[in-house]
């Protein structure tokens, strides 16, 4: 099995590639919609957030804005929060792994890719782009995001530039979906080819 990585930053397009893949059977494993279900209603995870960052969680599972404002700007709480959430996500990689260990190729989806430095063990990074105008364009029309949360954000992300200085593959979303969906046809054949080697 070959472990490939999907990456990029806020309002690339990642989640619209990721979906794709998983249209064209590659398993691919997201990082972020993990740990909505550890901090969701129920989520595995409350009872550690609320012990460390009182407040922050109730019926619905996390307060996001309670707890972005508890660990956001604070970069030692959001190591805290970092050592909560972490090794779960971790053991639901693991978990995902070898449930599709006969597969040839698999993907995981992880935002933060190159910040954990996961480029060291994966077979080879997958870029999400596009134009820093849209994706100013897509972030600032997200539900409570404002001009200086989209510049703190990509403050605390590896930039666009060096994400694709470093990545194995580029995948362009800047123009029309029916482009990006030819990218990811391309991508996959190109992927399963080189596993059946």
């Amino acid at each position: 099995m070959r472990v490939w990585g999907l990456t990029g930053s806020i309002g690339m397009g990642k989640s619209a590639v990721a979906a794709m893949l998983m249209r064209q059977g590659v398993p691919v494993f997201d990082a972020d919609a993990e740990v909505h279900r550890l901090q969701g209603p129920g989520g595995a995870l409350l009872s550690q957030i609320e012990a460390r960052f009182p407040g922050t969680t109730g019926a619905q599972g996390v307060d996001r804005a309670r707890l972005g404002a508890a660990v956001f700007a604070h970069p030692h709480e959001r190591k805290a929060l970092e050592a909560i959430v972490h090794p779960a996500v971790q053991r639901a990689r693991a978990a995902f792994l070898r449930h599709n260990r006969a597969r040839r190729v698999v993907v995981l989806d992880i935002p933060l890719l190159y910040e954990t430095h996961a480029d060291r063990w994966l077979a080879g990074v997958i870029v999400v782009s596009a134009p820093h105008w849209k994706q100013r364009k897509r972030v600032l029309t997200r539900p409570g995001m404002s001009p200086q949360k989209f510049a703190r954000i990509r403050r605390l992300q590896t930039s666009d530039a060096e994400k694709c200085r470093r990545a194995d593959i580029i995948i362009d979303t800047g123009g029309s979906f029916d482009r990006t969906r030819v990218q990811v046809r391309r991508l996959v054949a190109c992927l399963n080819a080189k596993a059946g080697r």
